[in-house]
């Protein structure tokens, strides 16, 4: 295998990522077979992993200011004696174990000297400073300007605004109640992950003072003598200069799922792929070794990656925008009505407290109280929700984004597979199983255990071993096994089949003699008293194909041994290509019965003297393994891109290992360039970028991609990264983001923690996870099953619309509460609806009936997964942004800026026409507050619910004997104030209506306003819930609640109205009759028939866009409900 990053930025296509060369290119099943995958990993020179360069971790470029982050270990470069040296410790290489080590109190000093080998926690805010950032959002920092300004109209007027004293409080209260459940919930979600990350301090054995002792892994210092065994987790950077076969899992590091050999001598001079080298953070999965630590904490490996994280800003979700660019809309709104009318004001009544009265109303009616707490509450009651699927959401905001993704970018290991070798097929006596259960697995299920070559597989994987279970007394699938990955998934196959007399196996065939598996031998040899017709001693064989085949002379093949011919060993090598073709890791077995006469029962066998036989064995099988999607990965990736999503996977791993497994997920359907070269037999250079729709990208070629280059990327639908560094993670965030999409990272390793970070929305796993990468996620999978994304997306886009219809619903009650304060002072009418009142509707029954919201289900049970992204990034999105970021190049503000120069810039923006561009600019996709929804609240249903307002105000006032004529007449006398209690007796056509009249009149009108805007708003709590659909059939009413919240506003009204101490209050009357409310409620069916032609007038003009099918995905279970066999080995 070879990468060509000269190609990258040729304007032919996209980068030539794997380019092959003869009989290296990996074949179809209908062409002839890849040579073995092993093969391609001897002959890889393996790719140099990224440094954690000096350059910025985001961009290609350092960042002003800003210090280099690299990886500053060059101890893999020097001699044991050199090392020694450094570090001032005494070790001996031939008998490590009587190494001197450091002496105690060298040890302490150290300690006391660089600190505990622990990382630095990241900086945390104070719970206050947490309360305030939220307390300064902008909705409440205008509710808060609206309760100042409420004071101030008292403190003008005193006497006729009494009533401001509660709303006022009310205002600012209500500011600090949203603060205050946004804090509380950031606060559990907090200490939830502070639960999580708590775990018992690991010890670790050092030799110090010539004795090998147990310490806490935290007082671990530079200079240790570290002795590492099996099951191991390295607790600091260490130099190997003995061991016996370690091998180490980096995969939560470098992303690699194999593990990696680990012993004295290196030739590779990138620190990440040295062999003399075991990292802070892995794990020892086999052998021994004794290293010297040479570096702890935050100067270790991991520790630089973790500090990564901090170096990147976290940016705004895109609810977040959308929340402040619509609160700018209101407040620019709010305070331009105010001001036009106080100027009104104080031109037609020259009196300034009347028209800062004025001025205050109009800015409170156009301020929705309740939306701040609608939006934190749904957002609470969604992450709940999530909560209950075992998604931990750290962020409320993080809910919502989270639906709003475009592009989601997946590590491999331990997050789409298992991390975890399962055996997938085995080859024996000429025939081809499938050991797993899977509709897209070849060959025979495996019914029958007893079957020739099966049974002896089986065997020689429970017996020929090295790993051991952590205990034996709970059910096999509990169990830990402590060992290579490779070797204890053929132990978890054997154990399956074996059933309950697994554990007895090795009592029954106890081992005599062994000869561990070795990077030189490539095979395991163990010899066990297991009897046969000429002895009582069987040698069992396990290891690479080519190596055990060697070994053999005859083969078991028709449940008979056979003399190996050409024909078998054609047969063998197809097998085996088939295997390794597939991106499997595959095993041959062979088996050799001693004589008893050359090998009695007690013959003592000495690996000194090889006194064993090394040919003339029986060959048995193969067996391929590989680490497996993890259950319902493949349809969670397929409804993930049925949904629009774009689903990049982003791994260490082997470029064809990734491919393999991204074609058994649906990530990858397509052919690559390099497929279509060689199926069409032209060179990889004439194939054109519209002939293929798969692309895989080697880590190498990343730096050196140009931003077409990227763009050329993302804009094909199967992309795979291999071989990626932390840096270039965060590079392909960085210029995915750049490209206008909303990204959302997966990851477990501590290679995944700063893309995490970086993303819009970063997506942790708890069991398999690192600690830093779990501080670094903005969610966190409890159970680490990827498909919980998919109920996170269909969560957050089910929460974007409902929050859109809660503030369609919400918005709608401004057009009524604004127009009657504007009729108040110019026609010039009656106070209609009062401040109190606007509280009343605001954060009473709309609050009470928005909520509700929170429960809606969708209209239909996939639509929304069928909707492409809210914010899809197109061709056109893309110039959109270029052209918008090229407008304000010019007046950008240097990174240096003061922060009295960016407050003159924002308050400068409205005036510039950069600004206006922006505002009048049509977006692609949908957005949380657009046109359609200001239309609807404010110019139709709005004024559909203010027209019955009317109606209803001036039909109770007539039915008290005062007309519309004569309600403006009184209001407009400027000599005497009307319709309070004291105000002069006022005559009509020979009527007298005293002040005490005129009162309950314009209160009981008041009344049937409250009751007007409440049944109108009734209406439009059930309209706004269709928007796929007519506001027709069962769907309207699934949401119980519903009934609930509106039943408890009817509630909430009758009380304020009906309980007389509280009309003072509330402007009500006790007197106020049902019988006005059938006219709102014939309003309301108006309404209803208005919004139900709409509905058929836009679907006819603006159809709504469905995502394309795609043709191929898996879409049935991964696995199949059969029952395991559990039939014994009987020899």
């Amino acid at each position: 295998l070879m990468s060509s990053p000269g190609n990258v930025g040729n304007s032919g296509g996209l980068p030539r990522t794997i380019t092959f060369t003869g009989d290296e290119r990996p074949q179809t099943r209908d062409r002839q077979p890849a040579r073995p995958r092993n093969q391609y990993y001897q002959q890889e020179k393996h790719a140099v992993e990224e440094k954690i360069s000096e350059t910025s971790v985001s961009n290609a470029e350092e960042k002003p200011g800003e210090k280099a982050k690299s990886v500053d270990i060059t101890e893999h470069l020097m001699s044991l004696d050199e090392v020694c040296a450094k570090y001032s410790v005494k070790v001996d290489a031939h008998r490590p174990q009587d190494s001197p080590g450091l002496q105690e109190q060298q040890a302490a000093d150290l300690l006391a000297r660089n600190g505990p080998n622990t990382l630095t926690p990241p900086k945390r805010k104070s719970g206050l400073h947490k309360f305030l950032i939220c307390l300064s959002s902008l909705f409440n920092l205008m509710l808060i300007a609206a309760g100042i300004l409420v004071y101030i109209l008292l403190a003008i007027d005193f006497k006729n605004n009494k009533a401001s004293i509660y709303m006022g409080a009310i205002l600012i209260v209500v500011a600090f109640l949203n603060a205050a459940i946004e804090w509380y919930q950031q606060r559990k979600s907090e200490n939830t992950l502070a639960a999580l990350l708590k775990m018992i301090p690991a010890k670790t054995h050092v030799i110090r003072d010539g004795r090998l002792i147990s310490v806490p892994s935290a007082d671990v210092v530079v200079g240790d003598v570290l002795f590492l065994r099996m099951g191991d987790k390295v607790p600091a950077d260490c130099y190997v200069f003995a061991g016996s076969e370690l091998k180490v899992d980096n995969s939560s590091l470098t992303g690699e799922s194999e593990p990696q050999e680990r012993g004295p001598g290196n030739t590779h001079r990138n620190p990440l792929e040295a062999t003399n080298m075991a990292f802070n953070g892995t794990l020892a999965v086999g052998g021994s070794a004794y290293a010297i630590v040479v570096r702890t904490g935050d100067g270790t490996v991991l520790g630089q990656i973790a500090g990564l994280t901090a170096g990147e800003e976290k940016t705004d979700s895109p609810l977040t925008r959308e929340i402040a660019h619509f609160v700018h809309i209101i407040a620019c709104v709010a305070m331009f009505t105010a001001v036009v009318f106080f100027a009104t004001g104080m031109g037609l009544y020259k009196d300034f407290a009347f028209a800062i009265n004025f001025a205050i109303g109009t800015f409170v009616a156009w301020v929705p109280e309740g939306l701040p707490a609608t939006v934190t509450m749904l957002l609470t009651i969604a992450a709940k929700r999530l909560a209950a699927e075992n998604v931990l959401v750290k962020d409320l905001q993080g809910v919502e984004t989270l639906g709003a993704v475009t592009l989601l970018a997946t590590d491999k290991t331990g997050t789409l597979t298992r991390n975890q070798m399962t055996v997938a097929n085995l080859w024996a006596d000429g025939r081809l199983f499938s050991a797993a259960r899977t509709h897209s697995d070849v060959g025979e299920p495996i019914a029958d255990i007893t079957v020739a070559g099966v049974h002896e597989i089986i065997q020689i994987s429970s017996l020929c071993r090295s790993v051991k279970f952590d205990r034996t007394d709970v059910p096999i699938e509990k169990r830990i096994l402590l060992g290579d990955a490779t070797e204890s998934g053929l132990v978890r196959f054997a154990a399956s089949r074996t059933g309950p007399d697994f554990d007895s196996m090795e009592e029954r065939y106890p081992k005599v003699f062994e000869v561990p598996f070795s990077s030189a031998t490539k095979v395991m040899l163990t010899i066990h008293k297991l009897e046969h017709a000429t002895g009582a001693l069987t040698l069992l064989v396990k290891g690479a194909p080519e190596r055990v085949l060697r070994l053999c002379s005859t083969i078991l093949y028709g449940g008979q041994e056979m003399l190996l011919t050409d024909e078998h060993r054609a047969a063998f090598q197809e097998s085996y290509e088939d295997m390794a073709g597939k991106g499997h890791r595959v095993l041959a077995f062979a088996m050799l019965r001693l004589d008893g006469a050359a090998y009695p029962r007690d013959y003592s066998f000495d690996r000194r003297s090889g006194n064993w036989p090394k040919e003339g064995y029986v060959f048995v099988g193969l067996a391929s393994l590989e680490d497996p999607p993890k259950h319902g990965v493949r349809e969670a990736v397929g409804r993930c891109r049925a949904a629009g999503i774009q689903v990049v996977m982003v791994t260490g791993d082997h470029p064809l290992t990734a491919e393999a497994v991204a074609r058994r997920i649906n990530l990858v359907l397509g052919e690559t360039r390099e497929g279509v070269a060689q199926r069409t037999g032209r060179s990889v250079e004439s194939i054109g970028d519209d002939e293929y729709d798969a692309v895989v990208v080697h880590g190498e070629q990343i730096d050196d991609m140009t931003d077409a280059d990227w763009e050329r990327v993302f804009r094909k639908a199967e992309v795979i990264f291999a071989r990626t560094s932390p840096r270039n993670k965060l590079d392909i965030v960085a210029h995915a983001q750049a490209l206008g999409h909303i990204c959302a990272v997966t990851g477990a390793g501590v290679n995944d923690a700063p893309a995490l970070k970086k993303a819009d929305l970063g997506v942790a796993m708890n069991a398999s996870g690192s600690d830093v990468s779990k501080e670094a996620a903005s969610m966190i999978l409890l159970d680490d099953n990827f498909a919980s994304i998919v109920k996170g997306i269909e969560e957050g886009r089910l929460i974007f619309a409902n929050l859109k219809k809660s503030i369609r619903y919400t918005l709608t009650h401004s057009t009524p509460e604004v127009i009657p304060q504007i009729l108040y002072i110019i026609v010039p009418l009656p106070a209609m609806i009062t401040s109190i009142m606007i509280l009343v509707i605001d954060l009473g029954f709309e609050v009470l009936a928005a909520l509700t919201y929170a429960w809606e289900p969708s209209e239909s049970p996939t639509g929304l997964m069928k909707l492409p992204p809210r914010k899809p990034v197109t061709v056109r999105s893309i110039a959109q942004k270029r052209a918008r970021e090229a407008r304000h190049a010019a007046s950008a503000l240097p990174a240096d800026a003061t922060w009295l120069r960016r407050v003159f810039h924002k308050l400068r923006s409205p005036f510039t026409r950069n600004w206006w561009l922006d505002r009048f600019e049509k977006a692609e996709g949908e957005v949380l507050v657009d046109g359609d929804l200001l239309s609807w609240s404010y110019l139709e249903a709005g004024v559909i619910s203010l027209i019955s307002l009317l109606v209803v105000f001036f039909v109770i006032l007539n039915h008290h004997g005062i007309s519309p004529r004569q309600a403006r007449l009184m209001a407009k006398d400027t000599e005497n104030t009307y319709f309070n209690k004291d105000s002069p007796t006022y005559t009509y056509n020979g009527r007298e209506f005293t002040g005490h009249d005129q009162f309950y009149a314009l209160n009981e009108a008041r009344t049937g306003v409250l009751f007007s805007i409440y049944i109108l708003q009734v209406f439009n709590l059930f309209i706004c819930k269709a928007r796929l659909r007519l506001p027709f059939g069962r769907f309207m009413f699934r949401n119980k609640r519903t009934f609930m919240g509106f039943g408890a506003g009817l509630a909430l009204l009758a009380f304020v109205t009906y309980i007389p101490p509280l009309n003072t209050v509330f402007n009500t009357s006790y007197k106020s009759i049902p019988l006005y409310w059938l006219i709102a409620i014939g309003f309301g069916f108006f309404l209803l028939a208005y919004a139900t032609a709409r509905f058929l007038v836009l679907r006819k003009s603006r159809p709504i866009r469905w995502n394309n099918t795609i043709e191929g995905l898996h879409m049935h279970p991964t696995i199949w409900s059969t029952r395991h066999t559990t039939k014994s080995i009987e020899v």
